[in-house]
């Protein structure tokens, strides 16, 4: 082993599950070379208000993107390529996928206009180098066509990161995981596995997607209405398995939702799915017998501009769901999205419609490693040192001592941000780097403490007021004031117009204020917030903010 040093650094994916980004860097100084594996998003919640998409700042990386010598993508998971063509121009890299995986990631390039970025497609299985590191992709199996762990060879030692994975003995669509592969680069010797911690705390396996397929097959031959389906567009594999339990049931598919569409595109595309699934135009599908149709929906977390959330509202413009009906989700609740799921499910149950979820039937396997699967990985791949990612604090705790169970000579849980020398001597955190997010507002990218941000979560609690006053050279007011009030009650809690008692508020303060306070803007600003700040309090039991805005004449 060479004695110049390899890094590995985590800037996102480590201490929450989402929003990959993982680095490795070989070498000391200027000649440090870098490579990037995945660039992933989360999604905005009620906390980031206006904000879809999360992504990690790579502020660090770019202060020396001379030396990254590309971004290499496990698969084509949001979590893992949805901030690739957010950052592709910043980062200024070859990006490298395998076919499926790519054809996604060059959609996301043209919906955005980008040309300029090189997308080199790389063969399933196949081997080939960046700079000093020599890279190899290993087939494993997850919810998504072609997932891959990456093998990083070094003159430092041999590192195996394992991306997204689960062990499926009948994966329904796909090759089988890797083992001899795995098992000849345990022989090898690796210094150390970079590895998935989601379930960690799940006991056994995970369990299989054929199964899965097979018991959809029997879930819908019960149902006698329309059935719908909802699960996550980017699992190829379900997607297939219930427009194949849909042919076994006479029905013909209906797709609903644009990711739902785009991935079938793709997956016929690249020659994944068949050019002969039995699709359905969602004009024609009403008029089929309502025992002979599936419809295929986003929205299984309950996202309120998803296909689902639109049936659900009654306000979708070519499904209408009602008693007889069915809504099958196949998929789990990522933590955190409970209250929108159950919202979502309890506007369905007053349509009329039955609820079928992984707790009533046999509807979700996950595609992440159980206990057991997480035990055969470390037997084939035997590596000397332990580092686990995917996953919170908890699941990264854990995960190392299991590790250290399994036959880890050592393991280290670490955080975004960890810069993490990994040698003969074990993986130690020598740096901490500057880590944070960034929100992408609209068509802009912000870090997440940005003033607009903190301006927008504060009208989300409290809401706003905005006067508007015209006042003359002598600073009186020339009209009566206008008041607008956003996100609180126009009616007091005695009954009284807010409004109406706002515009007086204004106009007793510049009655009985001397004229030294309102010579200039500041002072006519100030003025206006004191009379109008105790009142809404007063009547809202809420401070909002105040926007004041002077009109000379």
């Amino acid at each position: 082993m060479s004695d110049t040093p390899l890094y590995f650094l985590p800037l996102g994916g480590s201490g929450e599950i989402g929003m990959n980004m993982n680095l490795y860097a070989y070498g000391e100084g200027r000649a440090r070379q870098w490579i990037m594996i995945d660039c992933g998003v989360m999604f905005g919640d009620a906390a980031t208000p206006g904000v879809d998409l999360i992504c990690p700042d790579p502020a660090y990386i770019l202060e020396r993107k001379e030396s990254l010598l590309g971004l290499v993508l496990t698969h084509g998971h949001e979590d893992h390529i949805g901030a690739t063509a957010i950052l592709a121009r910043d980062l200024g890299c070859p990006l490298y996928a395998t076919p499926f995986t790519a054809a996604l990631v060059q959609r996301k390039l043209t919906e955005r206009g980008i040309d300029d970025v090189p997308l080199h497609v790389i063969d399933v299985g196949a081997r080939f180098s960046l700079g000093v590191f020599d890279l190899e992709y290993v087939t494993l199996t997850h919810s998504i066509p072609e997932p891959h762990g990456v093998v990083i060879r070094t003159p430092a030692g041999v590192v195996f990161h394992t991306g997204d994975w689960k062990i499926d003995p009948d994966p329904a669509h796909g090759p089988l995981t890797d083992a001899k592969t795995l098992t000849a680069l345990g022989d090898e010797g690796v210094l150390a596995m970079i590895c998935d911690s989601t379930n960690v705390f799940s006991p056994g396996e995970s369990g299989s997607e054929a199964a899965v397929r097979d018991n959809l097959v029997e879930v819908i031959a019960q149902q006698k209405g329309r059935v719908a389906v909802t699960t996550f567009a980017s699992n190829l594999a379900r997607v297939l398995s219930v427009c194949d339990a849909a042919r076994a049931n006479d029905r013909s598919v209906c797709l609903l939702g644009r990711s739902m569409l785009r991935i079938v595109d793709v997956a016929q595309e690249v020659g994944l799915a068949p050019k002969t699934l039995n699709l359905v135009d969602p004009k024609d599908a009403g008029y089929l017998p309502r025992e002979h149709v599936l419809y295929l929906c986003t929205g299984s977390q309950g996202e309120p501009r998803a296909a689902l959330a639109r049936i659900a509202r009654d306000d979708h413009p070519d499904l209408t769901l009602s008693d007889g009906d069915t809504v099958i989700f196949s998929s789990k609740i990522i933590p955190g999205n409970e209250r929108e799921i159950y919202d979502l499910q309890n506007k369905l149950v007053d349509l009329g419609v039955l609820i079928i979820t992984e707790k009533d039937a046999f509807v979700h396997v996950s595609g992440h490693p159980c206990r057991d699967e997480l035990k055969r990985m470390y037997g084939w791949v035997r590596p000397r040192f332990s580092i686990p990612v995917h996953g919170e604090a908890r699941h990264l705790e854990e995960h190392a001592d299991y590790a250290l169970s399994l036959g880890a000579a050592d393991s280290l849980a670490p955080r975004n941000g960890d810069l993490i020398r990994i040698d003969a001597d074990g993986p130690v955190v020598e740096d901490e780097v500057p880590a944070g997010r960034l929100h992408l507002d609209g068509a802009r990218l912000l870090v997440a403490d940005a003033e607009p941000l903190r301006e927008r979560r504060r009208l989300a609690a409290t809401g706003a007021v905005s006067v508007s006053v015209v006042v003359d050279d002598k600073g009186r007011l020339a009209s009566d004031p206008a008041v607008a009030l956003v996100g609180g009650p126009r009616i007091g809690a005695d009954g009284e117009d807010v409004a109406a008692l706002v515009q007086d508020a204004v106009e007793d303060a510049f009655d009985t204020s001397p004229r030294g306070r309102r010579d200039d803007a500041e002072g006519i600003e100030i003025l206006v917030r004191q009379a109008v700040r105790p009142l809404i309090n007063e009547a809202w039991g809420k401070r909002p903010a105040v926007a004041v805005l002077i009109h000379r004449v």
